[in-house]
């Protein structure tokens, strides 16, 4: 589904990512790992569009999207939940649900039971505005913005940065049950080791702009990864 092939990233004269390759299937989940500052976001910015790369490719579903806008990507079915989420805070829960149309035909623009069964608070809550919500329930509503897209490939940025355990427990749920559908590729930015390393099919550790290590997930050893997350 998604193939990032060699690419480099500037912010002006400073280089953000080098050589930087990375992959994700339908089906599957791929971390992206590291420390705060290694690149990312960086990476995650250059797949959805947010920053043009300084060189390679970045293969979506057998097009070479590497020119293509944001907008663009997101109408070939690239979903972002992006770090801090970033929902609007005047919209209530169904408008900010209702944001996530933009891609779709008339005929299809629904928000399905399916997403109400993932993240059951959110129905009780679809007249609340959603900076009225608390941080975990905003994280919510972001993932499920994104996916009444109906994505082929979902990215995340640290889901659970800042989030209470209990809801960071129902968040990995979803993410799996994503995962069990078969129908998207998952590319998860995560620090919290210990959450990735249940969820992760693939990895990915970065540091200063490069991965460092990648593997399969039941492949991946805790103390090598670790190395490159601790301060």
């Amino acid at each position: 589904m998604l193939k990032v092939e060699s690419i480099d990233l500037h912010y002006g004269a400073a280089q953000a990512l080098r050589h930087v390759s990375l992959a994700a299937e339908p089906g599957k989940i791929t971390c992206v790992l590291g420390r705060n500052g290694v690149g990312k976001s960086s990476l995650l910015r250059a797949i959805v569009g947010h920053q043009p790369v300084s060189s390679g490719r970045i293969m979506f579903d057998g097009d070479d999207i590497t020119r293509l806008r944001a907008y663009d990507r997101s109408r070939k079915g690239i979903a972002y939940v992006p770090q801090g989420r970033e929902i609007f805070p005047l919209l209530t829960v169904q408008e900010n649900l209702e944001t996530g149309f933009a891609r779709l035909p008339r005929g299809e623009r629904k928000i399905g039971g399916e997403l109400f069964e993932l993240f059951p608070i959110l129905k009780t809550m679809l007249g609340r505005r959603g900076g009225d919500l608390s941080g975990g329930q905003q994280q919510q509503l972001a993932i499920a913005r994104a996916l009444v897209m109906q994505p082929k490939l979902i990215v995340l940025d640290e889901p659970t940065e800042g989030i209470q355990p209990s809801i960071i427990k129902d968040i990995g749920r979803a993410i799996s049950y994503l995962r069990d559908q078969g129908r998207m590729a998952i590319v998860l930015v995560e620090q919290y080791f210990d959450f990735a390393r249940v969820l992760a099919d693939t990895f990915a550790v970065m540091e200063r702009g490069e991965v460092v290590l990648s593997g399969t997930g039941a492949g991946m050893v805790e103390s090598d990864v670790r190395r490159y997350l601790t301060v």
